[in-house]
């Protein structure tokens, strides 16, 4: 029994109720134990392929093992069989059957241009944009969840002879680059052996840029990947560049002038500053969690602070300096002159990355469309947060995914759904960082036509989600966490974030006053673009008096989903899993 006090001399007691098999469970171990009471190696084999849809089944001998050595170290030795509860037990546990792979297995072979890459903005700042600390404890973080291209802005120190890590023109404090620098190199390929690209926003005179050069030549020896010329028309890719560091930023111009660089940085200012922000408000509160972001977000008009800087440094570059800096450069960036047409051309030996806000990658989606995906099938397009985000929050990563953008670059120390998105996405190919973008974003017909993200599409496939009950709180959160006088009011929340046409969300009923709710509910989701859906879980505890309570999320990608009855882990806010928070769920295409 539970007690919680309700006042001096007045508990409410409550039944503890334990996890017990849904209907569809028994069901099951009934039929594929033909009506006995056990279950052995070569029954559970039968269900694993027939109902789990796994094509090369693991040794089902010792996944009864694993399963009878952790609820029973006695009979371990005297049974090679599973009970009821054993079979639930299995079921039930995430690490014994998880709901997608941990292995990487698409193919790694394409240039690197073919991928969706797990991409940080500002990778260096703590908080906010304004005057948090800069440091290389998030770039650490960030290497060891998988993300692949880590963004730093450098910039003079005071006395113009060192090179520092900050988000400029801010109260941010700085970092010395060189511990960025070497935070990298022993970290990069913690969690994945797939290239690491660092995107430098130069600030810096030519001396510092030959330093730098120096600086990374030396702190990285051969893992630093080069190409021997600007000329080729693909790039290397992932399994070709695994183990190795890659630069990205724009090349010196020998013969770029001072006064044409400073007159071009006021007219590029006053033309960001006009921008129409069409993406709206952002909470106020950075600790909220963004219960709004399902809804429209009311239009306001702010300042962009944070737009790449034009091409070129701010004084004139030095012929000796320029070539060094040049040389490590591995993807050029920069915007060429003209308009979006001109930036977005395809050029057949020369390879580049080019940058756009969130805003101007909605405004040129408007017209251009097509030409976005066509550039990306061979060059690179990074998107970046609107500089009014001062509390690193996020933006919808599904618009640049949509036209092929492989660099969707995120604010990793931030909080929202969005993130719990881009989380969700890269938990694909075995989190290795890269993901193999979908055929239908590199096809191009014999007419040549490319796929346009505006066309509406029929119905691809159908998901079919059952979400049976939810398990573990008790044993990761106190027993007020949640309300002072009595156990928990669960429900959950279910749905699919990708296209416009496939976003939705639906929800069961509050369960009350049950730490082990138990739902049985079935939810069915028709998807146009299966290869870009994101299935979202979260769990709400219900409050009358005041906002409901926060009990766990999960973003799953629908292409990577196992089929059948599957434990779903919960992570929190951050992304982190609880312990043992859990939810067992169905999933089945039809």
């Amino acid at each position: 029994m539970g007690s919680y006090r309700v006042c001096v001399c007045f508990q409410r007691r409550f039944k503890v109720a334990e996890a017990v098999p849904p209907a569809d469970t028994k069901e099951l171990f009934a039929k594929y134990a033909q009506g006995g009471t056990h279950m052995n190696a070569e029954q559970l084999h039968r269900f694993l392929i027939e109902v789990q849809g796994e094509n090369s089944v693991s040794d089902a001998q010792s996944i009864v093992e694993k399963v009878l050595q952790k609820r029973h170290h006695i009979a371990k030795f005297t049974r090679s069989t599973l009970t009821l509860e054993d079979f639930h037990h299995y079921l039930f546990n995430p690490e014994l059957n998880p709901p997608i792979g941990s292995q990487v297995h698409q193919d790694m072979t394409a240039p690197l241009s073919h991928y969706f890459i797990y991409t940080g903005h500002n990778s260096y700042l703590t908080g906010s944009q304004l005057s948090s600390d800069c440091s290389d404890v998030p770039i650490i973080k960030a290497l060891n969840r998988g993300v692949r291209v880590v963004e730093l802005d450098i910039w003079p120190n005071s006395t113009k002879d060192d090179v520092l890590v900050l988000h400029g023109r801010t109260l941010t404090t700085p970092v010395e680059l060189i511990k960025c620098l070497k935070s990298i190199k022993e970290h990069a390929f913690s969690a994945s052996p797939y290239p690491v690209i660092i995107t430098l926003e130069d600030h810096l005179m030519p001396d510092l840029q030959a330093k730098v050069a120096k600086m990374i030549t030396e702190t990285f020896g051969d893992m630093l990947f080069y190409p021997e010329s600007e000329n080729f028309n693909q790039f290397p890719s992932p399994e070709e560049l695994k183990y190795r560091i890659l630069i990205s930023t724009k090349p010196p111009n020998e013969y770029l002038q001072s006064e044409n660089v400073n007159e071009n940085a006021k007219k590029l200012q006053k033309s960001n500053n006009s921008d129409e922000d069409e993406w709206g408000k952002e909470p106020s509160n950075t600790t909220k969690d963004q219960d709004d972001d399902d809804k429209s977000d009311n239009d306001t008009s702010e300042h962009n602070l944070d737009d790449e800087p034009i091409d070129g440094s701010d004084s004139e570059l030095s012929p000796t300096a320029a070539p060094i800096y040049k040389r490590i450069i591995a993807i050029h960036a920069g915007k060429p002159k003209g308009g979006l047409k001109e930036a977005l051309k395809v050029e057949p030996v020369k390879l580049r990355r080019l940058s756009l806000s969130e805003q101007d990658l909605e405004k040129a989606a408007e017209s251009h469309a097509t030409d976005i995906v066509r550039f990306t099938q061979k060059n690179f397009l990074r998107i970046y947060p609107k500089g009014t985000r001062f509390n690193s929050s996020n933006y919808k990563p599904l618009i640049g995914w949509m036209h092929g953008a492989q660099m969707v670059a995120f604010n990793m120390q931030g909080y929202g759904r969005y993130l719990w998105l881009m989380q969700g996405m890269f938990r694909s190919n075995g989190g290795c960082g890269y993901i193999k973008k979908p055929d239908f974003l590199m096809n191009v017909t014999p007419e040549n036509e490319v796929f346009n993200p505006e066309t509406k599409l029929p119905v691809k496939k159908t998901l079919k989600v059952k979400v049976y009950l939810g398990d573990g709180w008790r044993m990761d959160f106190k027993q007020t966490h949640f309300d002072l006088y009595s156990p928990p009011d669960f429900y959950a929340r279910i749905g699919i974030a990708g296209v416009p046409a496939d976003k939705i969300m639906k929800k069961t009923k509050t369960k009350e006053d049950n730490w082990v709710p138990t739902w049985e509910e079935e939810f069915t989701f028709p998807l146009t673009v299966p290869e870009l859906a994101l299935l979202r879980v979260e769990v709400h505890e219900y409050d009358m008096s005041e906002k409901d309570d926060f009990a766990g999320q999960t973003c799953l990608p629908v292409s990577e989903l196992k089929e059948g009855i599957r434990a779903v882990p919960l992570c929190n806010r951050k992304g982190d899993k609880y312990n043992s928070v859990r939810l067992l769920m169905r999933m089945e295409f039809v």
